[in-house]
């Protein structure tokens, strides 16, 4: 029978990434392997409490310290973003998606709470990245994957103010930068910044001890080596347990700036299926937010525009669900996402699921790599 180290040694043997650590909880057992080292030099043998970064898996993170103000009366879910996002008070709209960007109408209405949470404001990356609007904005939604390519967050929303939206509030689902959005928001509704307000109302309650947006040097023995492909067959250097993650970012990324292990992860994911309750009983969330988190928000329109990032899945608030089973692997009400520098993280609540795997070989495209796929399939038919 084929286990969950058997499954991670056959693509780090061949050398598709120097090491990996996956688990899959069902039911509150746990299945974790560790396979390969920490780096391509082999310094160190991997370790499951290795840390990793976890890029876009940040964002159902993100979205949960969202759900805690709406919950506290801080903001509302149909609360303009213009109270705390002044800069977006009055958008304008490119005529068509593919008009140039002096080729502007204004906005309909306000874009609101929700719109963020469901990554349909406006902003963000569509499947055609030929659009004029879209190449704009490469400009100031760089490479999440290193913290260091955005200003600081007052700076960054003023620059991605002055473009106009690709489509009209609450029209589209566009993928990326409403995640970065909320981390502002968080910010400006608080008044205190991101790192703080994560700390308090979700790491700390969930024992998330090694989730940050740096990682403090007594801890970086177990901070991974990342690697992207060279173009060649093999890997290259994008970051060193010393390199950017070793004091906190003047922008810490709401889409994609987090450091954690697995376990903290799965500690997490185990809130989400436990109805928003933490292990020692404490509610972080509300019954209620964590269904509007896990559940499906977007029209079939809606998918197709944003096809080649969700692949016919559905969108709830920081994350993807799976609709209906296109491919071994998903499960219809699966809920999670994918990261950029090799990480996938998902819950099933109905089978009491959780289902992390970090790697160190950055993606390549928005497709899932193969062991991507091989790792869901295992997690669906092991429940």
């Amino acid at each position: 029978m084929t286990t969950l180290h058997h499954l991670l040694q056959k693509y780090i043997a061949r050398g598709w990434a120097p090491g990996a650590v996956a688990l899959v909880d069902r039911h509150g057992r746990t299945e974790t392997a560790a396979v390969g080292f920490l780096d391509t030099a082999r310094t160190a043998p991997m370790s499951p409490d290795a840390i990793f970064r976890i890029a876009s898996i940040t964002k159902p993170i993100v979205a949960a310290a969202v759900m805690t103000l709406v919950e506290d009366g801080t903001i509302a879910l149909d609360s303009p973003v213009a109270s705390w996002l002044p800069e977006l008070a009055e958008p304008t709209v490119v005529r068509t998606p593919s008009a140039p960007l002096d080729d502007v109408v204004p906005a309909t209405r306000p874009i609101v709470v929700q719109d963020l949470l469901t990554s349909r404001a406006g902003y963000g990356f569509p499947s055609d990245f030929s659009l004029p609007q879209v190449q704009a904005l490469f400009t100031v939604q760089k490479d999440g994957r290193d913290p260091r390519s955005l200003p600081e967050p007052d700076a960054w929303v003023a620059e991605l103010a002055r473009l106009p939206l690709l489509y009209q509030p609450g029209e589209a689902w566009l993928y990326g930068t409403c995640s970065d959005l909320q981390g502002v928001l968080i910010s400006r509704a608080t008044g205190r910044p991101l790192p703080e307000v994560l700390a308090e109302r979700i790491l700390e309650p969930l024992g998330m001890s090694d989730t940050a947006f740096e990682v403090p040097a007594a801890e970086r023995h177990r901070f991974t080596t990342a690697y992207r492909p060279d173009g060649h067959g093999g890997l290259e250097v994008a970051d060193t347990p010393d390199g950017a993650w070793s004091s906190l970012p003047a922008f810490p990324s709401g889409g994609g700036g987090l450091v954690a292990t697995a376990a903290d992860w799965l500690a997490f994911g185990r809130m989400l299926v436990a109805g928003g309750t933490a292990p020692d009983g404490r509610r972080v969330l509300s019954e209620q937010s964590v269904r509007r988190m896990t559940t499906d928000h977007l029209t079939p329109a809606q998918r197709e525009i944003g096809a080649l990032f969700l692949e016919g899945q559905g969108w709830g608030y920081g994350g993807s669900v799976d609709i209906e089973t296109t491919a071994p692997g998903t499960v219809p009400g699966r809920y999670g996402w994918v990261g950029g520098t090799g990480t996938t993280a998902h819950v099933v609540a109905a089978t009491r699921t959780i289902a992390v795997l970090l790697t160190q070989r950055a993606m390549e495209n928005p497709t899932p790599p193969a062991l991507m796929r091989d790792f869901w399939r295992y997690a669906a038919e092991s429940s």
